[in-house]
């Protein structure tokens, strides 16, 4: 399987994520150090208030828990749920189950029911959906109407694809011209969009 994680047009199963993320869960954290502000910056777009329902879809080890427990405060509910034992271990090594409650779980079918959560941080998860239509679809069913998701990656669409050696391609599903209708037709309006060096951010609001 080639994992083509600088364009977001490729097609991942769930064993290809585990077989992916398993090896490297051990030094995740230390491969990425200083990408902390980054998810805390981000999830202060995402607008969750006290008491709210979030969920980290694809939490990996569980860098953005700790903003979205603050963002919430001790009266809400932040849940991590990933693909991968060996990335929920690494959180919890990390203290971050002190943030959270973990799971595993596939987004592509959550164990939770319709319309529970205010919100969804989901960071470089699109890359790994199989079927993103089916994923951001069951991502719209657990969110209320008027919540909102935030798609994250510490660094822009450019940015990674130089990271890996690889132009950027037309069909990238992260490039605002795709990720605007896909997001539609699965519940989701696209209200910001930034993609620079430094970040890379699609806020939208759950329909309906």
């Amino acid at each position: 399987m080639r994992h083509d994680r600088a364009h977001g047009n490729h097609r991942d199963s769930a064993a290809d994520v585990r077989d992916f993320f398993t090896p490297r869960a051990a030094d995740w954290d230390s491969r990425f150090p200083d990408d902390g502000p980054a998810y805390a910056a981000a999830v202060a777009d995402l607008g969750l208030r006290a008491g709210d329902a979030v969920l980290d879809a694809g939490c990996g080890t569980g860098r953005a828990l700790p903003a979205l427990r603050a963002a919430v405060g001790p009266r809400g509910t932040v849940l991590g749920f990933d693909l991968t034992p060996a990335m929920l271990a690494a959180a919890v090594r990390a203290g971050r189950d002190r943030d959270g409650v973990l799971a595993l779980a596939d987004v592509a079918g959550l164990p939770l029911r319709d319309g529970c959560l205010d919100a969804v941080f989901a960071a470089g998860l699109i890359s790994h959906f199989s079927d993103p239509e089916t994923g951001l679809r069951e991502l719209a069913r657990v969110v209320r109407p008027h919540g909102s998701i935030a798609l994250f990656h510490p660094v822009g669409r450019a940015a990674l694809a130089a990271r890996h050696g690889r132009p950027l391609t037309s069909d990238d599903l992260r490039a605002e011209p795709n990720l605007r209708p896909l997001l539609a037709r699965c519940g989701w309006r696209l209200e910001a969009y930034t993609d620079e060096d430094t970040r890379y951010l699609a806020v939208a609001v759950r329909q309906g």
